[in-house]
């Protein structure tokens, strides 16, 4: 794949995809699942009462030019959801069980040939030297850690029912292997469909809602109108904060749904009055009660609770017949890792400092789903990972399209995005991991562009980098 991209840091060379665009206003959508676009319901936006493509341009010519933080000019993109479709060959969309299982065997066969291979051979006595013996169980745990990510990968495209045509193989195939990694499976399908349904919306996105302006003012005690002033944040803050989303950032999700929106007031049927995200607990992945899911959802709710609580009896029994260290050693670190390549990779798929996040105004299905970014994540991605960093733009417009057959549908739908087609593939694996520090540093909030209307948010940071925050005047005393 090409390393591209829409985005032209002034600090690094970054080429720009230069193809043709459809061009129309209409809003087509051409789905095969009810995870590829929003349905119109009361608490959606309905992409009909949306102003036009045409209209939002309007605005933004009046109101000054829209700047990512990188200082590229920034257009509303003009396909539609049609245009995306028909442009991806019919074959693409074709799912095979018998692929989809053969994976799963494969990933299984890497755990347990791993497993089988250090538990055989270093030992003690094969690796007399304590450092040694304890770095060749630590890169065990590294080694389990990719792999077990790649279940957690097919678990996630049974979820998408991309796995197989049959809707009962995916979520059984699902909910056995994320409950293996103590995933709540059909918890987070529901939650994740929304996420996918509300990309970039910074009202109703489930998962990924940046903080405003406003927020992390709040949080870092700076005054909203000195954070273009305010003096840089240091590394070391910047590395803790880092290492303190990778440690514990899905577990925070999970339980006090932390990074998803917190408008559940809004939510349909009453469940969200006086709940909000945090440590009350009214908002998590496990509670039938909470707002995240729908009263016909909620015996799902407590199957996904019972698959977390089979795998909780089985590694009890691990620790109580092999020790607590054998247990901490085969199991909890490998998914401690498992849980840091997930925050990690979904942390690059939709934080970058060429991304736009929209207003409920400004937002469509098909604008939303082109805030994300492809990256390459080589050889690890491809092979161990299933693609899913590689081809993750291509996986937001249609979701059921087989992870096999992503490379090509991606190819496909490169010359409709055109420029809004985002890929920052730089340096390879090596550039994979710089971009976490970069984009910790350059994406700390989202804001309007100064001088543009409501409607598009781009990142600014405090720390001088790229196009600085907008000058606010003090309040009146």
């Amino acid at each position: 794949m090409a390393a591209t991209t829409t985005a032209r840091p002034t600090r690094q060379a970054v080429h720009r995809v230069a193809t043709d665009t459809t061009n129309s206003s209409t809003v087509a959508s051409a789905t095969n699942s009810p995870f590829d676009s929003p349905k119109s319901s009361p608490s959606n936006t309905s992409l009909s009462s949306l102003a036009s493509d045409a209209d939002i341009n309007q605005k933004v010519r009046k109101s000054g030019k829209l700047l990512d933080t990188y200082g590229n000019e920034f257009t509303i993109p003009d396909y539609t959801i049609k245009d995306i479709h028909d442009a991806i060959p019919k074959h693409c969309f074709e799912r095979s069980a018998v692929t989809g299982l053969y994976y799963v065997a494969r990933d299984l066969v890497f755990l347990a040939t791993t497993f089988y291979l250090f538990n055989t051979y270093a030992t003690h006595d094969n690796i007399p030297s304590k450092p040694l013996y304890y770095a060749a169980w630590a890169f065990y745990t590294f080694v389990q850690g990719l792999v077990g990510t790649g279940v957690w990968v097919l678990a996630h495209e049974c979820g998408h029912q991309s796995f197989s045509p049959s809707k009962t193989l995916n979520d059984t195939v699902g909910w056995v292997l994320h409950s293996a990694l103590l995933v709540p499976y059909f918890s987070w399908k529901i939650s994740h469909g929304k996420h996918h349904k509300a990309t970039g919306h910074m009202e109703r996105d489930m998962v990924f809602v940046p903080s405003t302006r406003e927020e992390y003012a709040s949080k870092t005690g700076q005054l909203l109108h000195e954070l273009h002033e305010a003096t840089e944040e240091t590394p070391i803050a910047t590395a803790l904060h880092l290492f303190g989303q990778q440690l514990a950032g899905w577990l925070l999700y999970l339980i006090t749904n932390t990074t998803g929106h917190n408008f559940h007031e809004r939510q349909t049927e009453g469940k969200g009055k006086g709940k909000v995200n945090g440590w009350s607990g009214a908002v998590n992945h496990f509670l039938p009660s909470s707002p995240l899911y729908e009263k016909k959802d909620e015996h799902l709710i407590l199957l996904s609770d019972l698959g977390i609580a089979l795998t909780g009896l089985a590694l009890y029994f691990v620790g109580k017949n092999y020790g607590f260290a054998n247990l901490f050693t085969w199991y909890i670190v490998p998914y401690l890792w498992v849980n840091h390549w997930l925050v990690y990779i979904t942390f690059l798929q939709h934080t970058d400092p060429s991304l736009p996040h929209y207003e409920a105004g400004a937002w469509t299905f098909t604008r939303g789903a082109a805030a994300t970014i492809d990256r390459n994540f080589w050889p690890i991605g491809p092979y161990l990972f299933h693609d899913i960093i590689e081809t993750h733009v291509l996986h937001h417009y249609i979701s059921t399209i087989p992870f096999y057959h992503a490379e090509e549908a991606t190819a496909a739908i490169k010359p409709v995005m055109g420029s809004h087609y985002r890929a920052d593939t730089r340096g390879g694996a090596l550039g994979f991991l710089s971009a976490f520090w970069r984009t910790g540093r350059m994406c700390q909030w989202v804001e309007r562009p100064e001088g543009s209307e409501d409607g598009v948010l781009f990142f600014r940071n405090r720390n001088g980098l790229g196009v600085p925050p907008s000058k606010l005047a003090a309040p009146a005393s």
